[in-house]
């Protein structure tokens, strides 16, 4: 069983990350003293429920968190600098900070190392989150010891609603856009001047084609506009249903 800290000051550590080619040191203190600080830990950089749910979500909620008085949200994972650094790209997460624990001591000090050399990744951190005050551990969520990759209690809407049940999420908007499209580029403009973010499907790129568009939205032409599911459609469609709000 995984040890629950709450109520116990993190451990002492120096993290080792990259910036712009650049070693970068951080200690535990620069991450969590005088903060309110949500951290997240996985298993591994560019894993599947990693890179597809559990980091990409508490990026889109960063907004939402910082409401919630919580000044930064940190992701840890016994990952070397170069991954780290390569994994935030990759990802698009301006607003997580990224702390490579390359020789798990932080995990270790947590409590929460777990040995996964049946997978070959030798040492790594179970999957868990937690709110750090002042450098105390506030919460905790860690995911039941099961086989395979339990993700159900660490993510990013069970911190947010234990923080603050009523906070407001915001909408999720995806856009499906070509190069080139100036209608696509009014349609992001309208978007930023209200100060929502969206997820953009450039056609051409992943695989994505105008059969896809046709697919999910009936239409051959972009930009088209979904938001919190619903079909808006382009850049017109979406200036009347930014009008009514």
């Amino acid at each position: 069983m995984f040890q629950d800290k709450e109520g116990q000051a993190v451990p002492q550590v120096t993290f080792r990350t990259r910036h712009n080619n650049d070693w970068l040191p951080v200690t535990s203190n620069e991450i969590f003293k005088g903060k309110r600080v949500v951290l997240f830990s996985l298993p591994g950089a560019f894993t599947p429920t990693c890179s597809s749910t559990h980091l990409p979500r508490y990026n889109e909620l960063a907004g939402v968190f910082k409401q919630q008085g919580i000044d930064e949200i940190v992701c840890v994972s016994v990952n070397d600098g170069f991954v780290m650094e390569s994994w935030g790209q990759d990802q698009d997460a301006a607003n997580i900070r990224l702390l490579p624990d390359g020789n798990g001591e932080f995990s270790e000090g947590m409590g929460m190392l777990a040995d996964m050399s049946e997978l070959g990744f030798g040492k790594r951190s179970w999957r868990y989150s937690m709110l750090v005050d002042d450098g105390t551990v506030e919460k905790m969520f860690i995911e039941p010891v099961k086989p395979g990759d339990p993700f159900e209690v660490s993510d990013a809407d069970t911190m947010l609603n234990y923080i603050n049940p009523k906070a407001s999420l915001p909408a999720r908007i995806t856009m499906f856009t070509k190069p080139g499209c100036s209608h696509c580029q009014r349609a992001k403009h309208a978007l930023d001047q209200k100060g929502l973010t969206y997820e953009e499907i450039v056609l051409g790129a992943g695989g994505v084609s105008y059969s896809s568009l046709a697919a999910v939205s009936g239409a051959g032409t972009t930009p088209q506009v979904f938001i919190d599911g619903q079909l808006i459609g382009g850049a017109d469609e979406l200036d009347i249903f930014l009008e009514k709000k």
